[in-house]
């Protein structure tokens, strides 16, 4: 018996030692080693940025809302507003004499509409570098809107109207940015592109596409290419009080299937089994009852939570900061809300279902579309085959509407000449963001058309972004703040500046690392 005491003590005490090891290095990496190390930082924050004068501030706003009134609508890549497209050509014009009448400056049309500007650097040794923005917006019924959703009208501070967000703001800001430095005789010593499309919100085909590929048949190199997608977020990742700014270093890919059950028709009165409606939706049910899977860890998403890990509250700290240990455990919670499960795995989504003429008619056929967004860590091909081995059923007949895989991830490390570009920009005018960290875009862009000019694509956009503007972005009311709109002016201006920095300088001794 005492033998036998002795052994379950000494089990107990090895047990007990297993467990105070293991909370100490729980808690040694969450509040001393504080991994992964990130990006140094280079500089000191400086508050020497864009010093805007009242009449310039007066003057962006106004150009801004001129560009919101044009109504360049995107329905679909057959049907776009061009009577609207041609008119922001000239409008653009019109606002930004110093940009179209530089001699250092090449302005070009590319498919009829979009719009390509090469700045001539004065050293033509550095590596160029390109902005990407588009002018054209989703379509914007009235109803329901405060204001007319092409009106910019301009209330408690505010700009209403579509394109606010997306992307005209974009567009109009590295225009705006660019004016304002030629005014100061500024001539930047490195080269680079501003890129606008057309045709952005329907794949950017006859825009995008078309500028990439005169790029490259150019023979065209770029340091970076810096597009929309992500921005700076205050209040939208739980757990995190301070705003932490996100630039997207990958996008998620897309394929749009078609789904076809074709079967005898016939009178409601003696119905078949199963019908072609019964046979389609019971696939889509299918689909929507097995998630693709979970793929935390595989992709971006884990290198985002990594470097944020500092800036959660307690106990999510703790956690973040050792998903070595507790990473099931954070990928089943980020399943459970759809902007998180976005972000772990390819979503799944049933947008069109279409079926019968009459009551009492048995249809002959049904059609159901669906859209996947692909995880970083998937392929079309890979997420196509899932679908039928789910699907399961040879009376459902699958066609690929449109596919293409997700993009590269592209470079976030001490290396890498845009990072600090951006990290060194964004804490200057960001004044209350202390973290910089690398993310995902679930939505697509154009820059996916510019893979092959460069492999450090980044998507962000120079905003402050709360959790109520979100649902504005493609919706009702879609609005950005007057102060907002001239911090994005005034970060265009620096990057611009900064990107004329031709070495790096060693890490800061005095500031951690983001």
């Amino acid at each position: 018996m005492a033998g036998g005491r002795r052994a379950v003590t000494v089990a107990l005490l090895a047990l007990g030692s297993v467990v105070l090891a293991l909370a100490a290095a729980v808690l040694l990496r969450a509040f001393v080693l504080r991994a992964p190390a990130g990006v140094p930082r280079l500089w000191a924050r400086s508050a020497g940025t864009a010093a805007l004068s009242a009449s310039e501030r007066r003057e962006l706003k106004e150009a801004l809302r001129g560009a919101i009134k044009i109504p360049t609508v995107s329905w679909s890549p057959e049907d776009l507003n061009t009577t609207a497209m041609a008119e922001f050509g000239s409008y653009i014009q019109k606002v930004f004499p110093a940009v179209f009448s530089s001699k250092f400056i090449r302005h070009e049309i590319v498919g009829q509409y979009s719009h390509l500007f090469t700045v001539q650097g004065s050293a033509p040794g550095l590596l160029p570098y390109m902005l990407l923005a588009h002018m054209d917006v989703v379509p914007a019924p009235p109803e329901g809107w405060d204001f007319p959703p092409f009106s910019a009208a301009e209330h408690q501070g505010f700009i209403y109207g579509r394109g606010t967000l997306d992307n005209k703001n974009s567009a109009m800001g590295i225009l705006q940015a660019l004016e304002f430095l030629l005014r100061r005789n500024y001539r930047p010593q490195r080269s680079f592109y501003i890129g606008i499309g057309h045709d952005e919100e329907v794949s950017g085909l006859k825009g995008a596409k078309r500028i990439a590929a005169l790029l490259e048949a150019r023979g065209v190199k770029l340091s970076f290419l810096l597009d929309e997608g992500s921005a700076v977020l205050d209040g939208i990742i739980a757990g995190v009080k301070k705003p932490v700014a996100m630039i997207a270093v990958t996008e998620k890919g897309s394929m749009t299937l078609n789904f076809t059950v074709e079967k005898e028709p016939g009178h409601s009165s003696f119905p078949p089994k199963e019908t072609s409606i019964g046979i389609l939706a019971a696939a889509m049910s299918r689909l929507e009852q097995n998630p693709l899977p979970n793929l935390f860890g595989h992709g971006p998403e884990l290198m985002t939570m990594e470097h944020l890990a500092a800036e959660f509250n307690f106990p999510l700290n703790i956690i973040m900061s050792n998903l070595w240990l507790f990473s099931p455990i954070v990928s089943r919670v980020l399943a459970w809300k759809p902007s998180t499960n976005a972000l772990i795995r390819t979503t799944t989504a049933v947008t069109l279902f279409n079926a019968g003429i009459k009551v009492n008619v048995i249809p002959s056929s049904a059609r159901a579309t669906v859209n996947f967004r692909i995880h970083s860590a998937e392929t079309a091909a890979e997420v196509l085959e899932a679908v039928r081995s789910t699907i399961a059923d040879d009376r459902v007949k699958i066609d690929v509407v449109e596919a293409f895989d997700p993009l590269p991830i592209s470079p976030w490390d001490e290396q890498t000449f845009a990072i600090h570009i951006f990290q060194k920009t964004i804490l200057d005018i960001f004044p209350d963001v202390d973290s910089v960290v690398p993310g995902t875009c679930i939505g697509n862009t154009d820059s996916r058309h510019f893979s092959n000019v460069t492999k450090a694509i980044y998507r962000f956009n120079p905003l402050l972004l709360a959790q109520h503007d979100l649902p504005r972005i493609h919706g009702l009311n879609e609005r950005i703040s007057i102060e907002n709109y001239e911090r994005q002016v005034e970060f265009l201006f620096q990057l611009i500046k900064n990107c004329d920095i031709e070495t790096l300088p060693e890490p800061h001794a005095n500031s951690h690392e983001l």
